[in-house]
């Protein structure tokens, strides 16, 4: 199990068969970027590439790049577009090049300063330069603090589907500075609840107390990212790689959320917002087939609801372009999809007892 060391900042270590790391989360990190790096990693290169975005670099890259400036580093800094659309092999060639040009080399480190698309590309990015660099993620959204920062999962799209290039890269360090939430829309601050609301059907029951308390949130933002990181490092330790089963729970909404994310054209939804709308599906399929209490899955949905975050699937993305992006999905096995389903909250299992007329019954109960 991850060890979870309560302090500003908590700090949850994960230990893994051939690797280890921490994961910080507090207030004001950014400052000590080079300072935590040297405490807590086992990175000593004195040449660092910070890829961030466009929207995130003007607020935070020059805070990291003093810190790690301060300390003797020389830096790299790397901005590629906002949005989805630079989640590409193209995006990551361009980075890796600007690595290249800038003399970068095999004992240098990356920074990944960003929310969920920054971190996968920045990561795959380290994970394919020179064969390989260690990597410091810094997440600055609640989905990618809460989720896709910790546990190793890097990669990109193509128009067939959503992270289907990709390598598992575990980090050397994540650092959650949970300040830098303060400077999210509320669109994009809601959609973040998604992953978390997920983690409680799967894992934690309890969670979702905290997270339908709305009016006290923000006053507790510490709190929920650690105790979301640690359920996702505890999956992570259980099942690294995904060979056993347990990480695919993680899944949960994401095989139909996932689906509706490729067919509606990436950008027409966050993240969170495609996949509230496959928690809705799997959740009532979960009522449906694994006996799922109908007030858990009430509870669920006024969850979602609460965060402004979608129920309702627009006519305009027709089923077969969500069927025809799940095809492609990793979530399928010679052609059998793997589907997570709930029987309780906090106890979730991988069903291969879905079929193709149970999702199109659901496609279409979430369009009502």
């Amino acid at each position: 199990m991850p060890t979870l060391t309560e302090g500003n900042p908590v700090s949850i270590s994960l230990r893994l068969a051939h690797d280890h790391y921490t994961v910080l989360v507090g207030e004001g990190l950014l400052v000590e970027t080079a300072s935590l790096i040297a405490r807590h990693s086992g990175i000593r290169g004195k040449v660092a590439a910070i890829v961030t975005d466009s929207n995130v670099g003007p607020l935070y890259a020059d805070t990291v790049r003093t810190s790690l400036e301060n300390a003797g580093i020389r830096t790299v800094l790397i901005t590629v577009p906002a949005g989805e659309a630079s989640k590409s092999m193209e995006q990551v060639t361009e980075v890796c090049r600007e690595m290249l040009r800038a003399g970068l080399d095999r004992k240098s480190f990356l920074v990944a300063l960003g929310g969920g698309v920054v971190g996968d590309l920045a990561g795959f990015a380290a994970s394919i330069f020179q064969r390989g660099i260690p990597c410091v993620q810094i997440p600055t959204t609640i989905v990618s603090q809460v989720d896709s920062s910790v546990g190793g999962k890097t990669g990109v799209n193509t128009p067939e589907g959503k992270n289907l290039l990709g390598a598992f890269h575990q980090p050397q360090l994540v650092l959650a500075d949970t300040e830098t939430l303060a400077t999210l829309h509320e669109r994009e601050f809601n959609e973040g609840f998604a992953e978390i609301i997920k983690h409680a059907a799967i894992r934690d029951a309890s969670l979702l107390g905290l997270v339908e308390d709305r009016a006290a949130v923000r006053e507790h933002l510490v709190t929920l990212v650690a105790r979301n990181v640690a359920i996702k490092a505890a999956v992570v330790e259980e099942d690294e790689r995904e060979t056993t089963g347990t990480r695919a729970l993680l899944n949960f909404g994401h095989t139909l959320g996932h689906g509706i994310e490729a067919a509606g054209g990436y950008g027409r939804f966050l993240h969170g917002e495609a996949i509230s709308l496959g928690l809705v599906a799997a959740t009532r399929l979960s009522v449906e087939k694994s006996g799922l209490s109908p007030a858990a899955g009430e509870r669920i949905l006024h969850a979602l609801e609460a965060y402004e975050l979608p129920t309702v699937l627009a006519d305009d993305i027709p089923d077969e372009a969500i069927l025809a992006a799940m095809g492609r999905d990793k979530k399928f096995e010679a052609g059998q999809i793997r589907f997570v389903l709930l029987k309780s909250l906090g106890e979730a299992y991988v069903s291969d007892a879905v079929s193709q007329e149970d999702l199109l019954r659901a496609l279409a109960a979430l369009r009502t």
